[in-house]
């Protein structure tokens, strides 16, 4: 599906299923740095099918949306916003990592648009490698290796793929490889220098559903404790024992359950 905003070409996937000239809410799905909508590919179609109108976005100059890419996660939460003013009705927000930042930001300052707020992989703060960083800016392949590597629970880089034949992290490495150059570098910058969360978080007054790894290197289980700690809205929180940072990836059946169940009854 395409649609403009601010005069770009935005696009995002609905699961195969028709968006327009439905009434069923909307979920607005964020995918993180490097990346794009398919990370969403196993709770898309899913969502699609049980009662909303999925919308996994590309975020600017990611996939196949039109860019440049946005330096902070201010700006990516704006243009976020925008979509809800675009469809004109509030959003069901999902973000996964530096979509979670960007969705947490979302509910936080632009609270009238969103109806509920679900984040997987996230952390009060998000500190870069100095050498995926390095590797990053540099459109070095070894950005993709690292992110690959650590992005992933143990079992699951040895198999284990809820979709028989693929390789889940040669799927991952391949899927940031062929981000737009530059790109990564600027998305994982606005990771790092983001400074907002626990304020954000203490704005929040819709309900909100985390989804956590509980062997996420890259934003590990404890780094989501403080914003946890600072909602006052209704919350849910699920840990995924041996479960990585890209835990809609690794339990995609159990985070399309829990997202069903959270955006349902919000």
């Amino acid at each position: 599906m395409f649609f403009s905003l601010d005069g770009k070409q935005v696009h995002g996937a609905t699961g195969a299923v028709d968006f327009e000239g439905r009434s069923d809410p909307i979920v607005v799905l964020i995918h993180g740095a490097g990346m794009d909508r398919t990370v969403w590919s196993q709770q898309t179609r899913f969502l699609a099918h049980h009662g909303f109108r999925a919308l996994a976005i590309d975020l600017p100059d990611h996939g196949k949306s039109e860019g440049p890419a946005l330096e902070s996660i201010a700006d990516l939460s704006d243009w976020i916003a925008k979509i809800s003013s675009h469809f004109g009705e509030k959003i069901h927000l999902v973000g996964h990592s530096m979509g979670a930042l960007t969705a947490l930001h979302t509910a936080g300052h632009h609270r009238d648009l969103i109806s509920s707020v679900s984040l997987l992989g996230v952390g009060a703060t998000m500190p870069v490698h100095p050498e995926l960083q390095e590797a990053a800016d540099a459109n070095d392949v070894k950005a993709a290796q690292l992110i690959t590597s650590w992005g992933h629970g143990t079992k699951y880089h040895l198999g284990n793929n809820p979709t028989p034949g693929l390789s889940m992290t040669g799927g991952t490495q391949a899927l940031i490889e062929s981000t737009t150059r530059g790109v990564l570098g600027v998305d994982l910058l606005a990771c790092s220098i983001y400074e907002e969360a626990v304020e954000s978080a203490e704005n929040i007054d819709c309900p909100i559903l985390f989804l956590l790894g509980s062997e996420d290197k890259m934003t590990p289980r404890k780094a989501a404790q403080p914003l946890i700690d600072a909602i006052s809205s209704e919350k849910t929180i699920v840990d995924f024992p041996s479960t990585g940072h890209m835990v809609m990836i690794e339990e995609p059946d159990l985070v399309r359950q829990k997202l069903l169940a959270h955006m349902t009854s919000s």
